[in-house]
């Protein structure tokens, strides 16, 4: 099992939820997509399950580990080595080349910087944007920059890839190929995927679809209750 979430709840005040009792569970190879309104509560829960919030409620295992109990040291450990997050805005640094952007989770885990930055243009090739390794990310297009934010979440090859509304800010045609390059690169045997959307392009390549609303799931399908 590659995730499960049992009972979690996160308060904004003290006797006010976003969400309580959610639960969840998510296998290596599949793809969950996550919707609902703003507000809802999605950001919130995937920055749980992707250990940089504590829940107030509930416990979360990713890789049969339990990281509701981590401290925050551990929990940092813990997404260097085993998340990758697909950011709305890209979050790319412009002082640095694209191969440095891409090579930054593996600076994080103290690979060598030449081998990082090597590995960095081997995921560009794999991006289709090798040619731009060199070239400084405000040269980049939307389409480009997303790329390289995807080789940058996969290049430390992590278990699990959190997608926060990947395709917002793209295009319908270079949308498109964003949502076909995470379903090809990033949905391996050995990985899962959640992607928070409101695109319906992407609904057709999750293995489970859920919407939130009011802090609760109004459909939930297999794997999800």
């Amino acid at each position: 099992m590659q995730l499960e979430a049992k009972n979690i709840g996160f308060r904004y005040h003290k006797n006010s939820w976003l969400f309580r009792n959610f639960n969840l569970i998510l296998n290596s190879g599949e793809i969950l997509g996550l919707k609902g309104q703003s507000g809802c509560g999605k950001t919130t829960l995937i920055s749980i399950i992707g250990a940089i919030l504590s829940a107030d409620s509930g416990n979360v295992s990713v890789l049969n580990e339990n990281i509701t109990s981590m401290n925050v040291d551990e929990k940092t450990e813990f997404r260097k080595k085993n998340i990758g997050y697909i950011f709305q805005q890209f979050n790319l640094i412009n002082t640095l080349t694209v191969a440095e952007n891409v090579a930054i989770p593996l600076l994080a885990n103290n690979v060598a910087f030449n081998k990082a930055v090597q590995k960095a243009k081997e995921y560009l090739e794999i991006m289709g944007i090798s040619d731009k390794a060199n070239v400084y990310p405000s040269k980049l297009s939307g389409g480009e920059q997303q790329r390289v934010a995807i080789a940058r979440s996969l290049v430390h090859d992590p278990k699990l890839v959190i997608c926060d509304e990947p395709t917002a800010s793209l295009d319908s045609a270079t949308g498109q190929k964003t949502v076909e390059l995470i379903k090809n690169v990033a949905a391996s045997p050995e990985k899962a995927v959640i992607i928070v959307t409101h695109d319906n392009r992407i609904f057709k390549y999750a293995d489970e679809m859920i919407n939130m609303e009011d802090g609760k799931v109004t459909n939930p399908t297999q794997g999800v209750y």
